[in-house]
């Protein structure tokens, strides 16, 4: 059941063949860090001595009764889950330990199955203590311990220090990772940086599952066996056996197949899969990380997407934010690009005019990172003498403004009503369409800081129409 060591289990009985007892169970199923204790007086010794995950305690014993040392554990080790263990009449006295903090409680004699759950369960709830209070820490102390992890994913964005600092805390548990955000914001960059934070030793496989059927899917991902289907002529491993050690990344998750989903969400509760063609399950020990630039709560809803594999999913999630909403990041992309760009063309880098970033910060970019990073190259590829021109930008922003037409006028609410208001104060009236165009072009050329080529590209239009407006603008002191 454990395919790796999830930590180290104190087993607390008076009674040694109970001891031996339940940590032969645990050791059968992969647990081999134990420790057992059949004198109560030195549980808390033990506690204090080394790096205990989870407590097996059974309720009645000598010298010092469970229920006494809960309450000492409960005080001293509040994060280490405690499961009582307690006869079939002594229920009633169990359910006041879980009052009292005890993680869950187990009858006598202990079913092996529930004994095992149980541990699974505790073992969760230790790892998201753990990552709780680390990432308390690092949010506290504005740190990031790992800089050098994060040098790919170029920001000084509060925003995504925010995400750094949790990925520095998660990476590291064994649970999936869920990554989702527009197109373009980095998802593949962030999986790679989790690999590198996670310590697995295996290698990052990426699979895009847009476009996989059920069949395809399956036979991508966990192989076939030989004589599986017509034309497995021979014996095929798939990609989550490559990623073994490693971490897989399942990219467009949100495109995954009814019966699809069903095989992930087997394969991420039990650690295991099977073949195509085969009757013998294997393990799986790769990290799974998901990515989706759709809103799997709307798929769930739709009932597109299963309810119960989003929640094991989204038990760790990073919501990647769009470029409009981190604009400040804008100089240190357009500079990392440029640099970028040079480089692979073989030149030196070209200067551009302070105006440009002005221009930047005026466009919506629907296609985020990605699409700054195209724009970007093109332009260094057209520049001359040194010096990136501002024309490449902006017909790529000019087009990118073209609106769909509506199906149906905007419905008033209270933000555009509180902006017409707004107007309203300025003229002392309700403003006409004339009046309206000249405040706008007014605005423009300040946000523009007097440009009136960035001006122009900000209102959407062209430089000659815009200069014929800006001369009849006609606004009221």
């Amino acid at each position: 059941m454990f395919t790796t060591n999830p930590g180290r289990v104190l087993i607390v009985d008076d009674e040694i063949n109970t001891l031996k007892a339940c940590s032969t169970i645990l050791k059968m199923h992969g647990l081999n860090n134990i420790v057992t204790e059949s004198d109560s007086r030195q549980v808390m010794a033990t506690m204090n001595a080394g790096t205990i995950d989870v407590v097996i305690l059974d309720l009645y014993m000598p010298h010092i009764s469970g229920m006494q040392l809960l309450a000492h554990l409960q005080e001293q080790h509040p994060q280490v889950p405690v499961i009582i263990v307690t006869a079939a009449y002594e229920v009633e006295r169990a359910v006041e330990c879980i009052k009292s903090g005890a993680f869950d409680y187990l009858v006598k004699p202990v079913d092996q199955d529930r004994l095992l759950i149980t541990l699974v369960k505790a073992f969760e709830r230790r790892a998201l203590t753990d990552q709780v209070a680390s990432l308390r820490d690092h949010l506290m102390e504005d740190r990031i311990d790992n800089p050098e992890i994060f040098e790919d994913i170029v920001s000084c964005s509060r925003k995504m220090r925010a995400i750094f600092q949790y990925l520095e805390v998660v990476a590291k548990s064994p649970q999936p990772v869920l990554i989702t955000g527009e197109s373009g914001t980095g998802k593949e960059l962030v999986s790679r940086a989790i690999h590198r934070l996670s310590g697995c030793k295996g290698e990052l496989v990426c699979v895009n599952l847009a476009g996989l059927d059920d069949t395809m899917f399956s036979d991508t991902l966990f192989g076939h066996k030989k004589g599986a289907f017509t034309g497995a002529e021979q014996l095929r491993d798939g990609l989550i056996v490559k990623a073994a050690h490693g971490v897989i990344l399942l990219d467009e998750i949100g495109d995954l197949g009814e019966s699809s989903q069903i095989r992930l969400l087997r394969l991420i509760q039990e650690r295991e899969f099977y073949p195509v063609g085969s009757d013998s399950s294997r393990k799986s020990e790769a990290r799974i990380v998901c990515a989706s630039n759709k809103n799997l709560k709307e798929l769930v809803a739709s009932g597109k997407f299963r309810n119960d594999l989003y929640y094991r999913l989204n038990v760790h999630h990073v919501d990647l934010p769009p470029l409009r909403k981190r604009k400040e990041d804008l100089p240190q992309l357009l500079e990392h690009f440029v640099r970028q760009a040079a480089t692979s063309l073989a030149i030196s880098p070209p200067s551009y005019p302070k105006e440009l970033l002005d221009l930047l910060a005026a466009y919506h970019f629907p296609g985020n990172v990605r699409e700054l990073q195209g724009i970007v190259f093109d332009a260094v590829a057209r520049s001359k003498a040194g010096k990136l021109s501002q024309e490449p930008f902006r017909l790529v922003m000019s087009a990118g403004r073209t609106p769909a037409a509506p199906e149906e006028p905007p419905r008033a609410t209270p933000d555009n009503d509180s902006r017409l208001q707004m107007l309203e104060q300025i003229w002392g009236h309700f403003p006409t369409l004339d009046e309206a165009e000249a405040y706008l072009t007014d605005v423009a050329m300040s946000v523009a800081r007097g440009n009136q080529g960035t001006a122009a590209t900000m209102l959407g239009l062209k430089r000659q129409t815009f200069n014929i407006r800006l001369k009849n603008r006609n606004l009221p002191d």
